[in-house]
This record gives structure tokens, C-alpha cells and sequence, in this order.
């Protein structure tokens, strides 16, 4: 059996480096000749590598994200024949890359705890204020802090319009003793930011060292035209109503 050594070839002008953004093989898979290696990503475009030859893939360079250099080793192939192959000659420095010790299973993915349900409660003991029946009014960040804490709104007494604030949270989180909320925290998830993402992250943030940035803000009094506004809407009969925006 021969080794053969897939270096990275020189796929633009000026380009030193390219980074992996996508393996289409996996060690221990077999590769015919011409088949899709991996996609790798320069400034400039995104490039699919091909295999020149057939066999069983024994080495790979790294994981989606690394950067590879252009001439250095991208993937070796396990050959018929015997000896060693080398697409493009490997910089004398670099040694030889050697197959990929075999990996050790993949530990199995626990899933997280599902939150615990408190016991139901009979309908009427959810507020004797409103009916469980009744839809809930509230705005989308009353509604997200509730669901932060746990809390279901229908347990909560709303003002005399009938739609529920931050402070009536409050009211519930200082009347209800001993109330543990339902949401636990979920686990942190890290997620390697690749490919185009991770070149938009970098132009923006360097951007921001470089630019200055500022905020203008202008007041203006539209008290006039406001009542205008409200004129137009009185007399508009079956026409639709003009909103603030227009």
C-alpha cells in the first residue's frame, strides 16, 4: 500500500493561506479519483478540492475553521501500490504527516433537563381576578419576562384597563411567597463562528476600531401637525386612517 499526500494547491493569485469551510470525506472513507476532498475558502471565492487519486482516506489536515497554508499537507490517501506519493512537494521542514490515531467513540450527547412542571392547579385557584379563559394582555417584553421567570400571567392581577405591567410582576413576585420559577437555565453552547461569518465578523470589528462612530439626534415639535393628523382622520370617512408613520 502507498500514501499519497494531497497538498494544498496554489488556488489564487497572492494567496498564502485558505481556510477549510466544508470536509467531504471523513478518515477511514474510501475517495475515488476526481471526487470532492473539502471546499476551502480564501478572500476571494470558495474552492472545491478534488481528489487526483483513488483509495481510503487516512489524514486529514484539521477540522472546518482551521486555515491550512498553501503547499502544506490537506489530506493523505491510502494507495494500491507501494511507497510514498506526493501531489506537490511538502516544504522540506515539514515532516511527513502521519495517519490520524484511531479515535475514540464519541461521547453520547446527554440531553439537558427538562424543566420541572408544578402541579396543576384547579382553575379557580389561578387569580381570582381573571378568568383562565381570558387572553392575557400584555406587551412582548412583559410577555418575555414573565416567560424569563417562570410566570404564568394568568396568575397575575392586571391593573383596571385589564392589561398587565412590569409593576403588577412585581406585585406577584412580592405577594407570592416562596414562588420558585418554573424556566431553568439552559447550558451555555458555543458554536464556532466559520466561512463567510467569521469574515463579516472581522470586517465589522474592524471597522469599529477604525471608524468613529456617533449618534445625532434632532427634536422637533409636530404638535401642529399631529392635530392635523387627527382632523383628517375625522373627516376621512371610509377612507383608511392616517398612522403616525405616513
Amino acid at each position: 500500500m502507498a500514501q499519497f499526500t494531497f497538498n494544498l494547491p496554489d488556488i489564487g493569485e497572492g494567496i498564502a493561506e485558505a481556510e477549510i469551510v466544508r470536509w467531504h470525506v471523513a478518515v477511514g472513507e474510501m475517495v475515488a479519483e476526481d471526487a470532492p476532498l473539502a471546499d476551502m475558502m480564501t478572500d476571494k471565492a470558495t474552492v472545491e478540492m478534488e481528489s487526483p487519486v483513488a483509495g481510503r482516506v487516512v489524514w486529514l489536515a484539521g477540522a472546518v475553521g482551521d486555515v491550512v497554508a498553501i503547499g502544506a499537507p490537506l489530506v493523505v490517501v491510502e494507495t494500491e501500490g507501494e511507497g510514498e506519493v506526493a501531489l506537490v512537494a511538502a516544504p522540506a521542514s515539514a515532516p511527513a504527516p502521519a495517519p490520524a490515531p484511531a479515535s475514540a467513540p464519541e461521547p453520547a450527547i446527554v440531553p439537558a433537563p427538562k424543566p420541572t412542571t408544578a402541579q396543576a392547579e384547579p382553575v379557580e385557584a389561578r387569580s381570582p381576578h381573571l378568568p383562565a379563559a381570558a387572553k392575557v394582555q400584555a406587551s412582548p417584553a412583559v410577555r418575555a419576562r414573565a416567560k424569563e421567570l417562570g410566570i404564568d400571567l394568568a396568575r397575575v392581577h392586571p391593573q383596571d384597563d385589564g392589561r398587565i405591567r412590569h409593576a403588577d410582576i412585581d406585585a406577584f413576585l412580592s405577594y407570592s411567597e416562596g414562588f420558585a420559577p418554573a424556566a431553568t437555565a439552559r447550558a451555555d453552547e458555543q458554536i464556532k463562528v466559520t466561512g463567510l461569518r467569521r469574515r463579516i465578523a472581522e470586517n465589522m470589528a474592524a471597522a469599529k476600531r477604525a471608524i468613529p462612530h456617533f449618534t445625532y439626534v434632532e427634536e422637533c415639535d409636530v404638535t401642529a401637525l399631529e392635530d392635523l393628523r387627527a382632523q383628517l382622520n375625522s373627516a376621512g370617512g371610509d377612507r383608511p386612517r392616517l398612522t403616525i408613520l405616513p
